[in-house]
């Protein structure tokens, strides 16, 4: 979805409301390749017009299925996000008597806002680095297989200071050479 911006000056008075259901699936799999698959995203808000920016608010719906962490299982993750966004052109930003940083703004390029272009950034910027099947949370036990194990953090710490310091066998003789005595010293 996208507005000219000749056609949004024409709310400046009132704001422009908008409820849509886009189709950002190709766009977003093609930008994470960890994504499955996402459902249509219903997204509704409103933009305000000023003359010195452009202001959208908006909420999204989709329900998005990634791989698990662990177990590379399909997971459902709902997203219900509240967006916030400000879009100036740069003539608007340099006439800006407040000091503000360009990564508190959208600036526009051309005479267009895309909206599917921030929903989809937004999208991608709510997926969790980490991404658990119910069972998986609910459980303590982590993957393993033959001759390995996935440990966490805390287990792995414990047991590096019980440990004792493993030599390996191939360099055990090289050790000796480090061990001197007070008759080698003279």
């Amino acid at each position: 979805m996208k507005w000219s911006l000749l056609e949004l000056n024409k709310y400046h008075e009132t704001p422009l409301t908008f409820s849509e259901t886009l189709d950002l699936k190709k766009e977003l799999m093609k930008r994470d390749n960890q994504i499955l698959d996402i459902t249509p995203i219903e997204v509704s808000g409103l933009v305000t017009v000023s003359k010195s920016d452009y202001l959208i608010h908006y909420t999204l719906k989709a329900t998005l299925t990634l791989p698990s962490s662990r177990s590379l299982d399909p997971v459902e993750l709902p997203l219900d996000l509240v967006v916030d966004e400000v879009f100036m052109t740069p003539e608007q930003l340099q006439m800006r008597t407040e000091l503000i940083s360009e990564e508190d703004v959208l600036l526009i390029e051309g005479q267009t806002i895309d909206l599917d272009e921030s929903v989809a950034d937004n999208i991608l910027l709510a997926i969790p680095l980490q991404v658990l099947t119910k069972e998986e949370e609910l459980s303590n036990q982590m993957p393993a297989g033959q001759d390995w194990e996935v440990i966490s953090e805390e287990d792995y710490l414990q047991q590096k200071e019980t440990a004792a310091p493993k030599i390996d066998p191939r360099l055990a003789k090289l050790s000796e050479l480090f061990n001197t005595t007070e008759d080698d010293d003279k």
